[in-house]
């Protein structure tokens, strides 16, 4: 399928299927996941935490996502590859476009961007140019300093209000489904049920959604220093990484008696 035709799969399972998405950084993760079945692939500027060992998302630059973009790119995934648009990359119309034209060249099928009515003009700018956006309401990552930490969203009727009118205006412009984080259940479950654009939640509780997107570092237990509160690991990948490393380390030490 073409990267349209994935956007408009994705679309269409609005009340039908539940989306499943997790982020991919690089060629061997994106392949792997990509073979188990995921729906979409978020190339996420979470990268700038779990992969370059910043401690936000606000470090993140456009070639750092051009770079990890290509990457997942190169896996040719049957899964639709979501690239996000950094912090300061679409300040304008005019350079969210620009900034959305270049991840695509890199190997974007669709870019997300952070964000509702302020907004909707960027989003317009882009899908106008024929390139899908994904919306991201509720908690925005790239505004974590000027909020002053990361908060539950939804928690009141007038803050729920203001993101479904962040979302329809986004709606309005083109996007073709809205990543909702750290939304309270009952706000995520009142807004999937009221837009007509899928819901993909991340930290809004068990299917309040239309899909899940997690940060597969998250998943697979393989970053061990902060696992957010509404994680699930399937896997210990940091636990058999030291283990593996220890035996190895034993047998150069110590080659006539392998572990």
């Amino acid at each position: 399928m073409t990267a349209l035709q994935k956007v408009e799969a994705i679309r269409d399972r609005k009340g039908k299927r539940a989306i499943a998405a997790l982020t991919a950084y690089d060629y061997p993760t994106a392949r792997l996941l990509d073979e188990s079945g995921v729906d979409v692939l978020l190339v996420g500027d979470s990268l700038g935490m779990v992969v370059l060992g910043f401690p936000d998302t606000t470090h993140v630059t456009l070639e750092h996502m051009l770079h990890h973009v290509a990457a997942v790119a190169r896996a040719k995934p049957n899964a639709l590859v979501v690239g996000d648009l950094p912090i300061h990359t679409y300040d304008t119309p005019e350079q969210a476009l620009e900034t959305a034209r270049r991840l695509v060249e890199a190997g974007a099928g669709a870019v997300k961007l952070e964000g509702g009515v302020s907004e909707a003009e960027k989003v317009r700018a882009i899908t106008s140019a024929g390139i899908p956006v994904m919306g991201h309401l509720g908690m925005l990552p790239q505004r974590v300093l000027e909020e002053g930490g990361y908060r539950k969203k939804g928690r009141t009727p007038e803050q729920t209000e203001a993101i479904r009118e962040g979302a329809q205006a986004i709606i309005d412009a083109g996007v073709f489904a809205i990543v909702l984080e750290s939304v309270v259940p009952d706000s995520a479950r009142f807004l999937t049920t009221t837009l007509s654009v899928p819901t993909i939640g991340i930290g809004c509780g068990d299917h309040t959604c239309d899909g899940e997107v997690a940060v597969i570092t998250d998943l697979l237990g393989s970053y061990p220093w902060f696992v957010p509160p509404f994680a699930k690991p399937q896997a210990d990948v940091a636990g058999a990484t030291r283990e593996a490393v220890r035996r190895y380390v034993k047998n150069v030490e110590n080659p006539s008696h392998p572990q």
